[in-house]
């Protein structure tokens, strides 16, 4: 697994704020109104009470000039360690499974 196990990665709505909004002086209701969605998703995204969709993806993506993949990796990275902190120990009693003739 690729993701963090150890620390919560970090919010979509967190990198947004601090690598996208900050350091380009970009209000949430400016991008809001620049990527055609209502202010409560930006603001709803940046405070980290709602992810990232693949239409807000899309959107961020065209506006800032990166990928929707981008936006959607940080979002699946969320997902995924709270997935795992949150069945751990199941998926720990879990054995990977090995063809017999990989063994010989």
């Amino acid at each position: 697994m690729r993701f963090p196990k150890y620390r919560p990665p970090n919010h979509p709505g967190e990198v947004l704020l601090k690598d996208f909004l900050e350091p380009l002086a970009i209000s949430q209701a400016e991008l809001a109104g620049a990527i055609h969605v209502p202010y409560q998703r930006i603001n709803e995204l940046v405070n980290g009470k709602r992810g990232v969709t693949p239409s807000t993806a899309l959107r961020l993506a065209k506006f800032f000039g990166n990928s929707a993949e981008f936006w959607l990796n940080l979002q699946q990275n969320c997902e995924l360690y709270h997935a795992f902190k949150q069945e751990e120990e199941d998926l720990n009693a879990i054995l990977t499974f090995i063809r017999q003739e990989q063994v010989l």
